[in-house]
């Protein structure tokens, strides 16, 4: 019913529905649940931050109460839920949650187990110095106001962001029919890919890869392949997969447990375990005999007991296959651009960054410009009333009121308003003459100022110069390491027969993948066969090593910092013909910075074989084999270095065999090994080659009989030498010249022993691969330069270099 009088205007309910729904659609994309490309902010995050920054809720003052800030934002600038702002709160304080986080916070916020927040009435909250950088120069007219709700007073459209925050945070966010889903990325390589796009605007995706591999989440764990972060940073849209980090601990009484250390970007610790639990119950994953959680202030740990005889790779495998310890992260780059939604490439994300930038740097120097003139102006006034003192007193003594006074003082002596008033408004000690030569100072102080904002605004150069300079300084403040590792994708295998005794072939790529295969797999050929592919390995990679060893047999891994891992050979993945194998680090218990530089299969620790192992700065020690016959977790103590000292090579010898050492300076020592006395497992060693000054071992071999040196340099050059040509000597020896390291030839790579059957492997700084056979080198005189074995492009370099036996070769090549 209506009232007479009223007019009724019929409307079509389809239209009205269509209308209403856009206008609300938009509103909740706009206005709640998407990010802006400059700030990497939702209107809810913008709003906390820019409340608890006037109300001067600072990283260095005292915390107040989250209930306080939840109120000022709900008055003042967000009329919606208190939960929605005390949630949103909560996650920029969660460490968790945001890779550099916005607001500080004191009490109970929640855990990674999903424990929820306490009430807000009991955390208290300030900025970090984080949120502060994103509010820098925004009292400089930076950015624009728009009336807040009931236009009682302004807010913020968009913060100065000082960091590149979207990327650095990232954000997520389900809208109207679309949502998004942007990963945090390490900070330091998030501000190098701004200043490679700053250098070069027409730089490629690729390059920008190189210094921002993929995201990096605050939880660590690892990111699993690279095609999936390719895809997202090209198209804006793709799918990455993050797995767990988790470590094999060998218990006393031959069982072995199962610790996570660290679990993909938002999974839920209890529930996982809980999962866990259930596939055990459920007799989905057999073999674990206990799960219990072991975390606490110093980091995460969750322990999976395993049954005695269990293999701790093949439980493992399912638990990443059946949990949430592998999982996929949808990467959508999905934000507001000029107030519409869009989905961008990681280059476009960062040019429109960078265009805010460029404002922001504008418009400060408009307002510092007009505050450095403003005062000029003042100061220029001041000046002639010092230069007219008598006359201005006189002038001011005269004038019946001050309104008359700043009239007459404009009048006399051609003032503006402003300048008048400033006279009026001194007071007599700025009359003293150490107050004048300050006045005159901070004039010249000024235009220097007024010279310089004026070369920023007539210099893009000069703004980018800038915005790079405020880059470096927030990288110097809040930049750190990579917490996710991006390991190579693993190729499938299956695990079959893992303690029967048998004769298994052990094959290791050049980046350190490894696997296992029974000898009974391959057949006989004549000679001159074709061969079987051995292992399909990137286009970079290639089988390095080839060895047989049975199940029960051992390999012991060497590091760079002098320790020693242990693995049985039947916990190496046995993988079918043409997979990739396992990661070696991954099977490793390695701290940060520890990598695998040797490794000795072993079948039995018996004393009459010694280990002789030979560090960058050349020390050489010799242990009995049976000394390393029980490793622990995290591995053991093989030799005592020496600080900045590096264990590169380790061999096992009878005791009686003849040694030689290589130095980058294309120096080589050959001396008996009796030479070198046994020593204890963590004993330091003597020396085994005296260095000239920057000179360092790049190589150290057995001289067997019949063999040729195989030298090559940094500059594509090398030559083969016999071992009769190098003479004994005594141990701690210079040694003799190798080769000549010129300007043609450069430093030493890698030195090898080597035969005619053999092939040789050189990969470059660039990439790029080259395989030869052996025998095509002539075995030419030790004191020469050598032959070009590679071409280089300008400012490659030799990398490294391998020499592939005939056995390992045929297992990285060729066709049935």
């Amino acid at each position: 019913m209506y009232s007479k009088g009223e007019k009724v205007v019929p409307i079509n309910i389809e239209d009205e529905m269509r209308s209403s729904y856009i206008d609300y659609a938009m509103s909740v994309i706009i206005g709640r649940a998407l990010p802006d490309v400059r700030d990497g902010l939702k209107p809810v995050h913008r709003r906390i931050l820019h409340s608890m920054n006037e109300a001067g809720i600072v990283h260095n003052k005292p915390y107040k109460k989250s209930a306080r800030v939840v109120g000022d934002v709900l008055g003042k600038y967000h009329p919606h839920g208190d939960m929605a702002v005390y949630e949103s709160i909560v996650r920029m304080v969660q460490s968790f949650s945001c890779r550099y986080t916005l607001i500080d916070g004191q009490g109970n916020f929640g855990s990674v187990d999903g424990d929820s927040a306490a009430a807000m009435r009991y955390t208290e909250i300030r900025m970090a110095l984080f949120s502060e950088e994103m509010l820098a120069d925004i009292d400089k007219e930076t950015v624009d106001f728009i009336p807040n709700y009931d236009e009682s007073m302004t807010e913020p459209v968009v913060l100065p962001a000082k960091i590149p925050n979207l990327l650095v945070n990232g954000s997520s966010g389900i809208a109207v029919g679309m949502a998004t889903n942007i990963p945090p990325h390490n900070m330091s390589e998030v501000i190098k890919s701004v200043i490679k796009v700053i250098d070069d605007s027409d730089v490629a995706i690729k390059e920008i890869m190189k210094v921002m591999p993929g995201p990096d989440f605050p939880t660590g764990a690892f990111i699993v392949g690279r095609a999936g972060i390719k895809e997202a940073y090209e198209t804006g849209r793709g799918k990455i997969t993050l797995r767990a980090k988790a470590n094999i601990e060998q218990l006393k009484n031959d069982k072995e447990n199962i610790i996570i250390t660290e679990l993909p970007y938002q999974i839920n610790k209890a529930r996982l375990i809980e999962d866990i639990a259930h596939l055990v119950n459920d007799k989905k994953i057999d073999g674990i005999s206990d799960v219990r959680d072991e975390s606490d202030r110093d980091g995460m740990r969750v322990v999976i007991e395993l049954k005695r005889g269990e293999v701790a790779h093949v439980v493992l495998n399912q638990l990443y296959k059946h949990t949430s310890m592998r999982t996929t992260f949808g990467i959508i780059f999905l934000a507001i651009v000029d107030k519409n939604p869009l989905v961008l490439n990681i280059k476009e994300i960062i040019i429109h960054y960078i265009n805010h930038r460029k404002e922001i740097i504008i418009r400060r120097t408009k307002f510092e410009l007009a505050k450095a003139e403003a005062r000029a102006h003042i100061i220029e006034g001041l000046k002639i009333a010092l230069a007219n003192l008598d006359e201005v007193i006189k002038t001011i003594k005269k004038s019946e009121s001050p309104e008359a006074a700043k009239f007459n003082l404009m009048k006399k002596f051609s003032l503006s308003e402003v300048q008048a008033l400033a006279i009026l408004d001194m007071k007599l000690q700025k009359l003293t003459g150490l107050e004048i030569e300050k006045l005159e100072a901070e004039y010249l102080e000024i235009i220097k100022k007024i010279a310089y904002f004026k070369l920023i605004l007539s210099s893009e150069a000069k703004v980018k110069e800038i915005i790079k300079e405020e880059l470096l300084e927030i990288d110097k403040k809040f930049g750190d390491e990579r917490r996710t590792e991006i390991i190579e994708e693993e190729g499938d295998f299956t695990i079959e027969d893992l303690i029967a005794e048998e004769d298994m072939a052990i094959t290791i790529s050049h980046t350190g993948y490894i696997k296992r295969q029974p000898v009974s797999g391959f057949t006989k050929q004549r000679r001159g066969g074709r061969g079987k592919t051995g292992m399909l390995t990137k286009e970079e990679d290639f089988v390095e090593h080839l060895f047989i060893a049975s199940t029960h047999h051992y390999i012991l891994f060497f590091t760079n910092i002098g320790k020693v891992h242990w693995i049985k050979v039947h916990e190496i993945p046995q993988a079918g013909r043409t997979a990739k194998g396992k990661a070696i680090i991954n099977m490793l218990s390695l701290t940060p910075g520890e990598r695998v530089t040797a490794f000795i299969p072993v079948k039995e620790f018996t004393p009459e074989k010694f280990l002789v192992m030979v560090t960058k700065d050349g020390t050489i020690k010799k242990t009995n084999l049976d000394a390393y016959s029980n490793p622990r977790q995290g591995g053991i103590i093989a030799i005592t270095l020496d600080k900045d000292d590096e264990l590169i090579e380790v061999l096992e010898t009878t005791g009686r065999e003849e040694l030689v050492i290589a130095t980058k300076q294309g120096k080589a020592v050959r001396f008996n090994e009796e030479k070198v006395r046994p020593m204890g497992r963590s004993a330091h060693g003597v020396r085994g080659v005296s260095l000239s000054k920057g000179d360092v071992v790049v190589s150290a071999l057995v001289a067997r009989p019949k063999i040729t040196i195989l030298t090559v340099t940094e500059n594509g050059y090398g030559k083969r030498t016999d071992i009769d040509e190098y003479r004994l000597t005594n141990r701690g020896g210079k040694g003799v010249i190798n080769i000549k390291p010129t300007a043609r030839n450069g430093n030493v790579v890698g030195v090898k022993e080597s035969t005619d059957t053999d092939e040789l492997m050189i990969i470059t700084s660039h990439g790029l691969i080259i395989r030869m056979p052996v025998e095509g080198i002539n075995s030419i005189s030790r004191n020469t330069q050598g032959v070009r074995l590679i071409r280089l492009e300008e400012g490659d370099k030799v990398q490294s270099i391998a020499c592939i036996q005939e056995n390992a070769a045929d297992a990285d090549g060729g066709e049935e």
